[in-house]
């Protein structure tokens, strides 16, 4: 299958720690949102698995991995337990989150879009699903939360688009039929790449335009 790129056990690793540092992600939020331990449990679920799950209920590929493979389950739950007795000290590293967070980014744009593939879409809907599974889980736990989420917002550094740019790649590769460890690996380090300049720079996509030239304004 396309969508095995890497050999099962360091596919699953690879996977549990992307899972982990996205549901990190998702209880940090619940602190700030002032949530109890079940909210906490409920948004690392939902931004570690959510991306995932929509994917896999497109495509059709049910019972979704999520529910047949117990660690992709209690890996959020563990995370959330992290968050919920050692909050502040995963907040002095966030920077080590949001890294780990661009490899997790890097790493299912790739598998997601390999897997659609799989399941006989096209490279058009390979690519959105591709990036539905890298940035899906973020705009579940936005929503729960009662924000607008990240990856629409123009104060926030591009999300969405690392996630594009790397699905297509992988979706240029199937094409080419050089999809390998090593390309995939290539693609998700691209990915990866173009989230931490985005991050440093402050790499941010363009807002509309009136007519005049200027831009419109803060509400």
């Amino acid at each position: 299958m396309t969508s095995q790129i890497f050999p099962s056990d360091v596919q699953q690793s690879l996977d549990l720690v992307g899972i982990f540092v996205f549901a990190l992600s998702g209880g940090l939020l619940a602190v700030r949102k002032n949530m109890d331990i079940f909210g906490i449990c409920v948004l690392a679920e939902v931004t570690a698995l959510g991306g995932g799950v929509m994917r896999d209920l497109v495509i059709g590929a049910t019972p979704v991995a999520a529910f047949t493979n117990l660690g992709y389950f209690v890996d959020p739950l563990i995370a959330a337990l992290v968050v919920f007795f050692l909050h502040p000290e995963v907040e002095r590293i966030n920077r080590a989150v949001q890294t780990l967070d661009a490899l997790g980014l890097g790493l299912f744009c790739v598998t997601g879009t390999a897997k659609a593939h799989d399941f006989g879409l096209g490279a058009v809907s390979s690519v959105a699903l591709g990036m539905v599974t890298a940035a899906g889980g973020g705009v579940m736990r936005d929503v729960l939360a009662g924000e607008i989420p990240s990856l629409l917002r123009w104060d926030r550094e591009i999300y969405a688009v690392p996630a594009l740019v790397g699905a297509a790649l992988v979706a240029v590769l199937i094409a080419l039929d050089s999809l390998t460890a090593a390309t995939g690996t290539a693609a998700a380090l691209t990915a990866f790449v173009l989230r931490m300049l985005a991050l440093k720079y402050g790499w941010r996509a363009p807002r509309a335009w009136h007519r005049n030239g200027s831009r419109t304004s803060e509400e």
